[in-house]
């Protein structure tokens, strides 16, 4: 199992670049499924809602529903993955051994131990920091 980051799955979700395509092609060749975090969910959804909130006339509110909307039906079409029992047993052990990343990577990372995936992302120096996490960045030239 394939855990995209928030950063790698905002980047398939935007663009159309060489690092997007080179994820993508690696994705569908592993023969994987690629899921999310619900953790990912709640980063990108607040930003969406902060976009809208923030938008001062009609044209800027329509801009920013529509990438809601967007969002949203990416979402619905993907497998998401709970921060659950398991997932917070790791949070707590990552806590305790003192490993210093932000809190959403952290619950990112719990997850992703918990589920026995390999989480993929741009952010190697972070993660990097996560004893027993799988982490790789299938975006770089091979």
């Amino acid at each position: 199992m394939l855990v995209l980051d928030t950063d790698v799955l905002s980047l398939v979700q935007t663009s159309r670049s060489p690092e997007a395509h080179r994820l993508l092609d690696r994705i569908r060749t592993s023969g994987e499924l690629a899921c999310a975090t619900i953790v990912t969910f709640q980063e990108q959804m607040r930003g969406r809602l902060a976009q809208c909130a923030k938008a001062t006339n009609p044209d800027q509110y329509v801009l920013a529903a529509r990438q809601l909307h967007l969002t949203y039906q990416d979402y619905r079409d993907r497998t998401i993955l709970d921060f659950d029992e398991a997932a917070a047993a790791e949070f707590r052990r990552l806590k305790a051994a003192k490993v210093r990343i932000g809190t959403m990577d952290l619950r990112i990372a719990a997850i992703v131990i918990a589920r026995g995936a390999l989480l993929l992302t741009r952010n190697l120096a972070d993660f990097r920091k996560v004893p027993g996490l799988r982490v790789e960045d299938w975006t770089a030239p091979a």
